[in-house]
């Protein structure tokens, strides 16, 4: 008679999978339900809430499949700004302009500052200092700072922004304060006996509108408000009173949330993650999608402070900017060398190698005569005669080049004001510029032109051609 023996599973084996697994699939569920109510409104239900639990999972883990925009050129590049939204005086002027360039093949981070005195041209509406940008848009068109921005940065920088994210000094201060703080090592003792007390800027007596701001060199824990004030700092004694050096601590800042956001207190603490949602949503505007930014996540999670290349423009002896006055006497910044281009060549060589340019394709000629009038639906400045000269290369009688009124616009847009009548002339305009076909005018659009042709008197074109961001790559 055979005897029946129980063989042991190898436990020590098989456990670690399996709690490894699980460890995975609890993240991906809990980064789904928190990170996506960034941005799901709470008061309608989204076609994702209709989804099975298990295709949610799924649609996070595909994410790693997926390529971020820029991830084929290998470099993917992220405007961060900081504004200081309600209650503060110039709430949508930008304080604190940085890009975040990924490169995914190396995992490498770089930060680039741009001062907010820089001066740069704004098409019809001359020179301005760059931080005015996002002021002037949203002004015209509430919600579209941050798009206007990363198109007026990709023009002055010849390389396109992928993403942005805008957050308000509220918000800055309540991500600090949910993740238990920061710390921060600092180079130089602050000391600032100009910083200016928030509601008390028309203080009659103008001494009471200021404080003394003081940290010391060394390592130091801050919370959300002083973490704000040592970035803010314009004022300090000795190095630290320079827009440079403040641009310098805005990074170490920046640093030092990511790692305290990545550390495993944060991210395996639901009360705390959904606190620091619940802020987010109040106090930043974005482009990202949910997968964007679990793909992001996966590329940034594991680089340490000093594998992160930092670089800010100024007009230090070796810097590339020099002081300069504007017209209305206002300090500004210029490039030192007359032209951006040496400005252009530091951000596109930031990792050693540039990764922005690219042959052009030669261009075919148009026989069929056709009038276009082009308008440039950015903020980036001369996109229209760039447009125009590619297309007269190659046949195409340009009739106008103006601005758009709404400078919005991510994806060109081509107009048939023929309506088929010449159809191969419009393939190739589409081929051409890349951009989608649309079957009938807006209504704003017939109002501009009626406007225009009320004033002016234009020529008829067969195509209205308005350009969006992405006609900066074609």
């Amino acid at each position: 008679m055979e005897e029946n023996i129980d063989i042991p599973l190898k436990p020590r084996r098989l456990w670690p999978k399996i709690i490894g697994g699980l460890f995975v699939l609890f993240l991906l569920m809990y980064g789904f339900f928190y990170v996506r109510h960034l941005f799901v409104s709470t008061n309608t239900e989204s076609w994702i809430d209709r989804i099975p639990l298990i295709s949610q999972v799924k649609h996070l883990a595909e994410s790693a499949d997926r390529d971020l925009v820029g991830e084929n050129r290998d470099r993917v590049n992220i405007l961060l700004l900081g504004v200081g939204g309600k209650g503060h005086d110039g709430g949508q002027l930008s304080d604190t302009i940085m890009i975040a360039s990924l490169k995914p093949s190396t995992k490498q981070v770089s930060l680039f500052s741009i001062p907010r005195d820089l001066a740069i041209p704004m098409g019809n509406r001359g020179w301005r200092k760059i931080n005015s940008v996002n002021a002037l848009a949203e002004a015209e068109d509430a919600g579209s700072g941050g798009i206007a921005s990363s198109q007026a940065i990709g023009n002055l920088l010849e390389a396109p922004i992928d993403y942005y994210v805008r957050v308000d000094f509220d918000g800055f201060e309540k991500i600090i304060d949910e993740v238990g703080g920061v710390d921060v090592m600092v180079e130089n003792t602050l000391d600032d006996y100009s910083y200016p007390i928030r509601g008390r800027e028309d203080d009659p007596n103008y001494y009471a509108r200021y404080e003394h701001l003081h940290v010391d060199a060394g390592q130091q824990h801050m919370n959300g408000e002083l973490a704000l004030k040592f970035a803010r700092s314009r004022h300090g004694l000795g190095k630290e009173g320079s827009d440079f050096a403040r641009a310098r601590r805005q990074q170490k800042i920046l640093e030092a949330v990511r790692q305290k956001v990545l550390s495993a207190n944060t991210l395996l603490n639901p009360k705390k993650i959904s606190s620091i949602i619940s802020s987010l949503h109040e106090n930043i505007s974005t482009n990202l999608k949910v997968w964007e930014i679990v793909k992001i996540w996966s590329l940034v999670k594991n680089v340490q402070n000093d594998q992160i290349i930092n670089k800010v423009l100024d007009n230090s002896p070796s810097g590339l900017l020099t002081d300069g006055k504007g017209d209305n006497g206002a300090y500004i910044l210029s490039p030192r060398a007359g032209n951006f281009s040496e400005v252009i060549r530091a951000f596109a060589d930031i990792f050693g190698t540039s990764s922005l340019s690219a042959p052009e394709d030669q261009p075919t000629t148009l026989n069929e005569p056709i009038k276009v009038s082009i308008l440039n639906g950015t903020w980036i400045n001369g996109l229209g005669t760039r447009s125009a000269q590619r297309l007269e290369n190659s046949g195409v009688n340009v009739v106008e080049i103006a601005n758009a009124s709404r400078q919005n616009f991510e994806k060109s847009v081509l107009y048939d004001l023929g309506f088929g009548a010449k159809r191969e002339a419009l393939q190739f305009l589409k081929e051409k510029t890349g951009a989608n076909i649309a079957p009938t005018l807006p209504d704003w659009l017939k109002e501009d032109l009626a406007a225009s042709n009320a004033t002016t008197k234009r020529v008829q074109p067969d195509f209205i051609l308005i350009l969006g961001t992405d006609a900066d790559t074609n």
